[in-house]
């Protein structure tokens, strides 16, 4: 019979004084473990997300396959260099003492990954979490059972419960979770559960990294080379059909472009995905909605745009059957519509026109900050502007997503759409305390000077002491 959720965080706990003794080279014997088990099991996790939502091989194979072997090289590679001691500088008025910062792990950690990603979203902070030292419960998402399963197979195969566990099961299993004292969760999903997230951890003080979500827009300007982007933002958008926690969410376009766009946008998509022009339904290179629920939800959506005055200007079919929605290109949805309320995670994609720069930047900043933003123009200056005007967790400039693939970049958002950031160097302080160390000479030092009884003396030394520094 399976440990509980609470035995099991009790043998981590027991088990993780000894985790943070590890070596680098004990640590990454983990990491190379894991790629090992990732490249001989490729068909498998190929397989698992096929089952789940029909996703593309070649799909799985860059988003949810490389992506995760891209971060255990990259942390192998650095890993020695990060668990290092810093040194930081000594300031006139400390003479005398020497410090550093000593990077030590959390302890016990929970990972509450995603259904959208459920692979790589589980492995990504693994990496992290066993580079930084800690003991780790994975909780997978119960709408992608087949990547649960393969979940838990690899940790069987890999670990010692006792120091990294899989506990598989739906919202009463994580609540279960929550209740328990960990020392870090890192929670990817949407804002609502962020919050049930936060406030759990608040119970015992725990740290959190939250990685959210939100309305990531797309502004393109009338210098923008439009058939590329066009062909980055279709592919941005509609890989995993459009499930993706950075695809663009809506598109801010200069009016003077819009029409152009539109038909670039149509041609993208037939190429991509009805090249033979049998309609994108038969497409092996698309994805389906993961289930039910969220095929309702996004029918949902396309329907009240449409009684909002939304026109569709392209896609449109829905097929309940297999959880299937066409790539849809809707213009003129009201500002007020769902579509343009909530986060669509489909493959919607309003587009909107826009005058002036100003204008576009207000229209975003008047939204809760956006987990990424998408700048197309050729314009250094426009470049420029919108990056300092528009808050976002983070920027692609003539590009969509690719700054998430970057190891040396941070990944998170701002506000409502995160908290806290992931990936590489980024993600192993994520799961570490940063302790801070002083070591001081020992017999006379400056600060003595100052101890008590604060004499006239004292208070002369204190006040040169201020003046000085």
């Amino acid at each position: 019979m399976a440990d509980s959720p609470a035995a099991l965080f009790a043998r981590q706990q027991l088990r993780a004084p000894v985790l943070r003794r590890a070596s680098a080279e004990d640590r990454a014997g983990r990491l190379r473990k894991l790629g090992q088990w990732i490249e001989q099991n490729r068909v498998a996790i190929q397989d698992a997300l096929y089952a789940d939502f029909r996703k593309p091989r070649a799909e799985t194979d860059v988003t949810e396959i490389w992506s995760s072997q891209v971060e255990i090289k990259h942390t192998l590679a650095h890993l020695k260099q990060w668990m290092r001691p810093r040194r930081v500088g000594t300031p006139m008025s400390l003479l005398g003492t020497t410090s550093w910062v000593y990077y030590e792990p959390k302890g016990v950690c929970l990972i509450v990954a995603p259904w959208n990603y459920p692979f790589y979203l589980a492995i990504d902070p693994l990496v992290s979490a066993l580079a930084a030292g800690n003991c780790c419960i994975i909780k997978p998402s119960e709408m992608t059972p087949a990547v649960a399963a393969l979940l838990s197979r690899m940790a069987r195969e890999l670990f010692d419960p006792a120091e990294v566990a899989v506990v598989e099961g739906d919202k009463d299993v994580a609540t279960e979770l929550l209740r328990l004292p960990f020392d870090h969760i890192f929670f990817t999903g949407s804002p609502v559960i962020g919050k049930v997230v936060m406030r759990a951890a608040a119970e015992h003080l725990t740290s959190v990294t939250l990685e959210l979500g939100g309305k990531s827009p797309v502004l393109i300007d009338a210098t923008a080379n439009l058939r590329d982007a066009a062909e980055k933002i279709v592919w941005g958008k509609f890989i995993n059909a459009g499930q993706t926690c950075v695809a663009p969410d809506y598109v801010l376009v200069h009016e003077s472009v819009q029409e152009r766009f539109v038909q670039e946008v149509r041609q993208a998509v037939g190429r991509f995905y009805d090249p033979q022009g049998e309609g994108v339904v038969h497409s092996d290179s698309y994805a389906r909605i993961v289930n039910k629920h969220h095929f309702a939800r996004l029918s949902g959506l396309l329907e009240d745009a449409q009684r909002e005055g939304a026109q569709v200007a392209m896609g449109g079919i829905v097929d309940g059957s297999q959880c299937f929605i066409e790539p849809t290109l809707l213009l003129g949805a009201s500002p007020e519509s769902r579509v343009m309320q909530e986060e669509i995670f489909g493959p919607l994609l309003p587009i909107q026109p826009f005058r002036t720069l100003m204008e576009a930047a207000d229209f975003v900043n008047a939204r809760p900050r956006p987990l990424a933003l998408y700048l197309f123009t050729q314009n250094a200056e426009n470049q420029r502007y919108l990056i300092q005007h528009v808050a976002a967790g983070g920027c692609c400039v003539n590009e969509t997503i690719l700054h998430l693939a970057h190891p040396e970049l941070p990944f998170g958002g701002v506000g409502n759409s995160g908290m806290g950031k992931a990936h590489g160097h980024y993600g192993f302080l994520a799961f570490s305390n940063e302790k801070a160390v002083l070591k001081q000479r020992t017999g006379r030092t400056g600060i003595k000077l100052m101890y008590p009884p604060y004499t006239s003396k004292v208070q002369k030394m204190i006040d040169w002491l201020m003046r000085l520094f």
